[in-house]
């Protein structure tokens, strides 16, 4: 089949979806223009700051969300079970789980003061359910800022022209601060310096490579920068960078995108390869697998945790918390087409350096989507180029990511520890974030690609518990639950298999740690559910 169909006939989809669905989503959570937001009502100067504009905390949400989940995830699951379950996927899961799951997050905060979704978990059900899930939530995102951690650091050992454009859009962003909100310079021409900032530090990168190869190393350079990240004012480099980082994006999804319409390659995978791969059965391992490009507890954090500390007026809620998402599959699918139609399955049909099973065996996951993203642009770009463009786009996300989880595990570990255990050291910022990073740093000086598909468990076990939690808030608030209720059944269900699977695996191969994470999580979510159920017959009792 040509992939330019596949693409076409994703993206109307997704489209149509934002304009119906999130709709219907919109009207359920009757989005009130006139209420004050919390980032009105509580401004601190830290993390409470309304957006100077939606598209600046766009920038923000998406940036965070992306990382490099989106592609990595369709990039390992086409080639384990093929490209049109990933696609169907894909698709569904963003409309109907993923853009229903960051949206009602996003609402339920805004709702409750700008709260993280464990407060929200209080809200409606008990403090002990806040603080199990807390745990939970704390524990999903030490493995995140471990792998995103791990990540990032090696696209800058592998690929050296990255070095220059990645650390240098973090001072750029500061500049482009300064410019908005202390200089109070025109959003335009701040956002016109910024972008040829850009383009400007990804020509210094191109011919002045940065070659420093070790690993570890670089990890701890990334964990020093989270630390400091995470603690600083949100306008001051978390608001402008991630604003930025959204061009880069936009560019690498728009190129992309171009290419294919170009190129009009046709699809060189199968469209189904096996029900039982190496890595498990298709259900419930791809879900886990293709994790963000569908639906992510990850972003529940992010919606939650910053995203509605900043937003000025509930009239952006939809297109930063449903669009978001949509965008973000819109990403995943790119990613898809970048390696089924511009790589190749095996040595008859295409030439040497290009056969995707080979180059995902290497274990150059990052590597393998670039190269794909390098043949689909040719016509634009050299494939040499468009690969650094690629690993531009993943990197100026992961490192997003990397932060912006830092923080959030900052908030919780605060709330938490501090708040909810009165351990009162806690209570300082400073203190709770060098916990984070020591250990996050511990597990990524580990083998973290074996961390992945516990990554990928946990963060959809997130997902469908933070669905839980939303269902109870609906019925508490006496609304209808339909939209949240059976994507949290599907979701659980998928999840608790996937992650009893892999607890085994990691049993079996003497992986202890894993096995004791994987073990912890399963507890913690049953005992939610468990409370959760407990509140349904509550609340169904008393609408009656």
């Amino acid at each position: 089949m040509n992939s330019l169909i596949v693409a076409i006939t994703g993206i109307v989809i997704l489209a149509l979806g934002y304009r119906f669905y999130g709709g219907l989503i919109e009207k359920l959570w009757s989005v009130d223009t006139e209420r004050t937001t919390p980032a009105n009502e509580f401004n601190d100067g830290v993390d409470y700051i309304p957006a100077k504009h939606w598209l600046m905390l766009f920038g923000h949400h998406f940036s965070s969300i992306a990382g490099a989940a989106p592609i990595i995830g369709p990039v390992l699951a086409v080639v384990l079970w093929g490209w049109v379950p990933a696609v169907l996927w894909i698709i569904i899961g963003t409309i109907l789980f993923g853009a229903v799951h960051d949206f009602s997050t996003l609402m339920a905060s805004l709702r409750n003061k700008g709260r993280t979704i464990a407060d929200v978990a209080e809200i409606v059900m008990n403090k002990r359910v806040k603080i199990f899930f807390a745990i939970f939530l704390w524990l999903a995102l030490i493995l995140v800022v471990a792998v995103f951690a791990a990540t990032t650091a090696k696209t800058l050992v592998d690929e050296p022209r990255v070095v220059v454009p990645t650390l240098g859009l973090i001072f750029l962003a500061v500049f482009v601060g300064f410019m908005i909100y202390k200089w109070k310079v025109n959003l335009l021409l701040s956002t016109g310096v910024g972008i040829v900032g850009l383009v400007v530090l990804l020509f210094i990168g191109y011919y002045f490579p940065v070659v420093l190869t070790d690993l570890k190393l670089w990890i701890v350079i990334l964990l020093i920068y989270a630390f400091i990240a995470s603690i600083l004012p949100v306008n001051i480099l978390l608001q402008p960078r991630d604003y930025l980082s959204t061009f880069i994006l936009f560019f690498g999804l728009l190129f992309g995108y171009l290419g294919l319409f170009l190129t009009k390659p046709v699809m060189h995978t199968p469209a189904f390869i096996s029900w039982n791969a190496s890595s498990g059965m298709l259900w419930p391992m791809m879900f886990v697998f293709i994790a963000c490009g569908a639906i992510s507890g990850f972003h529940s954090l992010i919606a939650s945790g910053t995203t509605s500390k900043q937003l000025s007026n509930e009239k952006d809620a939809k297109k930063i918390g449903y669009g978001g998402m949509v965008l973000e599959g819109m990403l995943a699918l790119l990613a898809l087409l970048a390696v089924s139609a511009g790589l190749y399955w095996n040595k008859e049909t295409g030439p040497s350096g290009l056969i995707y099973p080979e180059l995902i065996k290497s274990g150059n996951w990052i590597g393998t989507f670039a190269a794909g993203y390098g043949e689909i642009t040719k016509p634009l770009f050299s494939a040499t180029f468009g690969g650094l463009v690629a690993i531009l786009t993943l990197n100026a996300f992961v490192i997003t990511t990397l932060d912006t989880a830092t923080r959030i595990t900052r908030y919780i570990s605060e709330e938490l520890f501090g708040d909810g255990l009165k351990i009162k050291i806690f209570k300082n910022r400073y203190f709770s974030t060098l916990i984070v990073i020591i250990c996050a740093g511990y597990l990524a000086f580990g083998n973290w690609k074996a961390i992945w598909p516990i990554f990928g468990a946990s963060n959809q076990l997130v997902a469908a518990l933070v669905l839980v939690v939303i269902t109870t808030y609906l019925l508490s608030k006496k609304k209808s639950i339909k939209y949240t209720v059976y994507p949290a059944i599907f979701m659980l269900l998928t999840t608790v298999y996937a992650l009893v699977y892999l607890t085994i695996n990691f049993f079996k191969k003497g992986n202890f740690l894993l096995t004791t994470i994987g073990t912890i999580l399963l507890v913690l979510a049953v005992f939610v559910v468990i409370e959760s159920i407990k509140m349904f017959k509550k609340y169904k009792y008393e609408k009656k």
